[in-house]
């Protein structure tokens, strides 16, 4: 009897891996866009309706300084909200630290810059360690409400001028007759700007490495189930001072960045609102991601900025009452924008690629028999 072998099953194409061109080029996209980013002062190309000059003219160039900056500022804050789930309203604070004790020091005490940044950082992080250390005895709202009043102290004593070293609310400028010559002057924007683009490869590496080691894995386990880490043996309250310490430290290296780029501290960066502006970038962008926080820190400060010179302009000043009045305030614009992609992508603007990828497959026409 002649046995004929049944032809293979055929595996439907949403359960076969994907292992093409595009898995084995992945890897090293990042690199790519490092790359790119680097480069970019080099180029003269202009885009008229996405940045006001060149892509290597100064204004441009300062512009994506502070987008790379926020974008940094996001991913560190997302190793407390996205990778642990601390919801902290206080991590302006640490911001704050680092603008404030990197421009009294240069400007109050004559420091040079490596000083003043070496013991800004040093004290940020300190700082951190010291409240953390408090306000982690807490959890949950309570716990946001203390990080919250923490910040909110910081606030005043900047706002009072306390010891007359902030300046009050009018800020303080930064001297810059002590500062290196190469950070300095407009011509040597693209200098601040290689050196944000620094800031934002060490923050994605370090929360990059962090999640990735044994500890990132208890940290997650927090998010999920702090009782069951408790079960295991292992102390949450020291992994969470950890993580807050570690994120008070890498904002704290982001303002020593920020004030050279804009030149001075100035009241608004010790409020509130910028924690709530750091949780709406980590939302958009997808929390407990590795690209979300950085993609929506960078759009919202980008959008920040371009939406304050889009509501003065003409076009919208032309519009009926009803629409120029809410299109000329910045923060109407924003939220709005918000809603909608929380809206429509829960999972943030990472979650566009597997929403797009999973569409395309549902399109995609199959094979007859």
């Amino acid at each position: 009897m002649t046995v004929i072998d049944a032809p293979p099953a055929q595996v439907p194409d949403e359960l076969t891996p994907q292992r093409g061109r595009w898995h084995r080029v992945r890897p090293f996209l990042p690199l790519v866009a490092l790359v790119v980013l680097a480069i970019l002062p080099y180029s003269t190309i202009s885009l008229p309706g996405i940045f006001e000059g060149p892509v290597n003219s100064p204004g441009t160039l300062q512009l994506l300084a502070i987008c790379l900056i926020f974008g940094g500022l996001a991913a560190g804050y997302d190793l407390l909200f996205g990778r642990t789930g601390m919801l902290s309203f206080g991590h302006a604070l640490y911001f704050a630290a680092g603008v404030y004790g990197t421009d009294i020091l240069i400007t109050r005490a004559g420091l040079p810059l490596w000083q003043a940044a070496l013991l800004t950082i040093t004290g940020g992080t300190i700082l951190a360690a010291l409240l953390g250390a408090v306000a982690l005895r807490t959890v949950g709202i309570a716990f946001a409400m203390v990080t919250l009043a923490f910040a909110q102290v910081g606030a005043i004593l900047v706002a009072r001028d306390f010891g007359g070293l902030t300046g009050g609310e009018e800020g303080l400028p930064l001297d810059v007759s002590g500062l290196p010559a190469g950070l300095v002057g407009v011509t040597n924007t693209v200098n601040l700007y290689w050196l944000a683009l620094a800031y934002l490869t060490l923050v994605v590496f370090v929360v990059h490495r962090v999640s990735g080691s044994p500890t990132g894995r208890v940290l997650a386990g927090l998010r999920d189930d702090e009782r069951r880490i408790g079960v295991l043996g292992l102390d949450p309250y020291r992994y969470k001072l950890v993580a807050f310490t570690l994120a008070g430290g890498l904002a704290s290296a982001g303002g020593v960045v920020y004030v050279l780029i804009v030149g001075g501290a100035s009241p608004h960066i010790t409020s509130s609102e910028l924690t709530l502006s750091l949780l709406v970038m980590v939302v958009l962008g997808g929390p407990g991601t590795r690209w979300g926080p950085v993609l929506g820190g960078v759009l919202y400060m980008y959008l920040d900025h371009r939406l304050t010179a889009f509501g003065t302009s003409d076009a919208v000043d032309n519009l009926p009452a009803v629409l120029s009045h809410p299109l000329s305030q910045p923060l109407f614009v924003l939220g709005t924008v918000f809603i909608l992609a929380v809206y429509f992508f829960p999972g943030g603007l990472t979650s566009l690629a597997p929403r797009l990828s999973h569409l395309t497959r549902t399109l995609r026409p199959r094979p007859r028999r």
